[in-house]
């Protein structure tokens, strides 16, 4: 038995291999029992078929798929088209985030933000849908303040969100005190911890800088201190995430949700050393 409720994120392939690629993932990863597993959209719904068509085959294997819709670029319209499609197939739970412009993209679309998506969802489908968003415990880039960050996320959550995931981070205790805050702004819903795994230095710097994660500068030194010897940066990387696990765990946090990026052997590694069989 898991001593803690894991989900993994995946991303819509967008060729054959990478169809393959992702099926052997999940027959990797099924025997850890994932609550359930997310599947990326693309800004404007850039990857809108490809999203469905992967929740599909998910759901396949009687897992439980969650497609993240953004509403960034949509239409209420097309937004309201993507999610009777969703209910059409069964699908109950889903992920809802603004999203980022895409390049080019002149609107923002109708809903600009994820507060008014949730609220939309509820209006448009009652309790059909387990809504989960997303959580910032270093506070998203674009954010004025910590605290309308905070404010902003518990505006999700009233606005009718049942759990929240965070962006990745390496720092326990940002997630600790940013839980602690928003339980003070009246926020009861479990706010499930986000998982990078390390395997690549260049990507993990690159993502870390888009997003606003901060990446421990004795962390990133050592990385950067291996160069291209590979197998030293994901070993590193293991020992520094599997800690950064053991103590959220210890915690007791609700869950622990890994973005997997379609790979297998460092979220089952993690997995693993914590125990979950």
């Amino acid at each position: 038995m898991n001593p803690i409720e894991l989900s993994f994120e995946f991303f819509p392939p967008k060729t054959q291999e990478g169809v393959d690629k992702l099926r052997a993932t999940r027959a990797e990863l099924a025997p850890l029992k994932p609550k359930f597993v997310s599947c990326t959209f693309g800004a404007g719904g850039s990857t809108q078929q490809g999203t469905l068509d992967t929740v599909l085959d998910i759901a396949k294997d009687g897992i439980e798929a969650a497609p993240h819709l953004s509403c960034v670029g949509s239409s209420k319209e097309s937004l309201r088209a993507i999610l009777n499609e969703y209910r059409s197939h069964g699908i109950r739970h889903i992920v809802a985030l603004r999203g980022d412009l895409p390049s080019g993209m002149g609107s923002v679309g109708e809903l600009r933000y994820a507060s008014e998506l949730v609220a939309f969802i509820r209006a448009e489908t009652g309790d059909w849908f387990n809504i989960e968003v997303a959580a910032y415990p270093e506070y998203h880039p674009q954010s004025r303040s910590p605290s309308a960050d905070l404010e902003n996320f518990a505006r999700k959550v009233k606005a009718g969100a049942n759990s929240a995931i965070t962006q990745y981070f390496f720092n326990a205790d940002a997630y600790f005190r940013f839980v602690d805050d928003a339980r003070k702004l009246g926020v009861d819903v479990p706010i499930v911890p986000g998982i990078m795994p390390i395997t690549n230095f260049s990507q993990l710097m690159r993502f870390s800088d888009m997003c606003g994660a901060e990446v421990p500068r004795w962390v990133a030194r050592r990385l950067e201190s291996f160069g291209d010897d590979l197998e030293s940066i994901r070993a590193f990387g293991l020992d520094v995430v599997t800690g950064l696990c053991q103590r959220l765990v210890d915690a007791k946090v609700p869950g622990l949700h890994f973005y997997t990026l379609n790979g297998a052997v460092a979220t089952r590694t993690i997995c693993e050393r914590l125990g979950a069989q």
